[in-house]
């Protein structure tokens, strides 16, 4: 413990600006939607604790699995669709200190937002430096829907995990990576994008490893060593945890390995390759005002095309490549909760490393100012958006 302490603080005074910048954003975020939802008569509290999946996350905490609802329409909404780490981690700390299950969810997430942020920090330092990382962390919390990183939401929780994991396999840290992959995995669906950059790297350094042990005339092939097993070791732990939740789906449902799909079925949420998104965005056509906003989500999602080729092309690592790209598909190939999409996309955070480099490349000044004024707009659209009806 005491090695660990010595070389977590060097790291975490690096990491110091980026960690400060961060919670300054988000205390700005925080403090406008309390001033927002005062002046409609609401409670900031409650939207970031006690909606929407936040509600459903509790309930799993409070009642465990089993929980479901029944629409006019006959969908079933059942809790199975929510991974348990989330609330697992609300059970238990609700049981250690007097925090109610809602509470415990609210300070998981921010004590995993500052996680994630300093994760984030530390794969783009180790990667395009210091300054860069800073940068990135910046922009990750003044994403527009950066409120969502202090909800009682699983996404910060995901992606402190996911961020963590990629800096391991960065850093050769193989049964770190693969026990954090298997952790994302019991966390969200898209835990499978960790699992993948996991398996991409570990099979890279495999071709990799054979080229350079090819025998040359009598030479023979070097046998594999603790590298090769620890590599293995956490390939292997990697899809473990999304793999048995899916399995324990499954086996209460009847279903076998299909009972997970038929429980997103219930909710109107599969995989279709981005077909009934690209009509939602056809449907706004239709009239004027709402043609307005198809242009929008078409800027949008052309934007998130550049970005991934952009970081292609600046040749991030593999491992970054695989996650951004597999969270990226699995976002905008989802067939409902079009209105989500946003917040779906917010744990791809390589895809914010090229805009990164560009602000770490601008004046001091420059670039302050251009953060400090996306954090305004993000904080009254964080601010509109939780106030707004339906679910962000």
């Amino acid at each position: 413990m005491t090695d660990l302490g010595t070389r977590a603080e060097p790291a975490l005074r690096r990491a110091a600006p980026a960690l400060l910048g961060y919670a300054a954003v988000r205390a700005l975020g925080l403090i406008t939607l309390v001033l927002w939802s005062a002046a409609r008569d609401k409670s900031a509290y409650t939207l970031l604790t006690a909606r929407w999946d936040a509600l459903w996350y509790t309930r799993v905490a409070e009642l465990g699995y089993g929980y479901e609802v029944r629409l006019p329409n006959g969908d079933v909404h059942s809790n199975l669709a929510f991974f348990p780490l989330l609330p697992w981690l609300e059970r238990l700390l609700s049981w250690v200190t007097p925090l109610s299950y809602a509470d415990a969810g609210f300070v998981v997430s921010l004590l995993a937002s500052l996680l994630a942020a300093w994760g984030v920090f530390a794969v783009t330092d180790h990667v395009y430096g210091r300054r860069a990382g800073v940068c990135a962390v910046l922009l990750w919390a003044v994403l527009p829907v950066g409120i969502v990183q202090s909800m009682a939401y699983s996404e910060s929780l995901f992606t402190a995990l996911a961020a963590w994991s990629l800096y391991a396999l960065l850093t050769g840290r193989w049964l770190t990576a693969g026990l954090l992959a298997s952790l994302a995995g019991l966390t969200r669906p898209v835990g499978l994008a960790v699992v993948a950059a996991v398996w991409a790297a570990g099979i890279a350094a495999l071709l990799r490893d054979r080229r350079d042990r090819a025998p040359s005339g009598s030479e023979r092939i070097a046998p594999r060593g603790a590298t090769t097993a620890a590599r293995a070791a956490g390939m292997a732990l990697a899809p473990l945890g999304a793999a048995a939740y899916v399995l324990w789906v499954g086996h209460r449902t009847g279903r076998g390995p299909l009972g997970y799909l038929d429980v997103q079925a219930g909710w109107r949420n599969g995989f279709d390759g981005g077909y009934a998104f690209a009509r939602f965005v056809a449907d706004k056509f239709t009239s004027l005002p709402s043609a307005l906003a198809g242009v929008g989500l078409i800027v949008g999602v052309g934007l998130v095309v550049w970005l991934y080729v952009t970081c292609v092309r600046q040749g991030q690592p593999l491992p970054l490549l695989v996650y951004a790209g597999a969270v990226t598909a699995l976002a905008l190939c989802a067939s409902s909760y079009f209105g989500s999409k946003p917040r779906l996309l917010m744990p791809a955070f390589p895809l914010l490393l090229p805009l990164a480099l560009a602000l770490a490349r601008a004046r001091t000044r420059r670039s302050a100012g251009v953060i400090a004024v996306i954090a305004t707009a993000s904080a009254l659209y964080g601010a509109f958006w939780l106030n707004g009806s339906g679910p962000p």
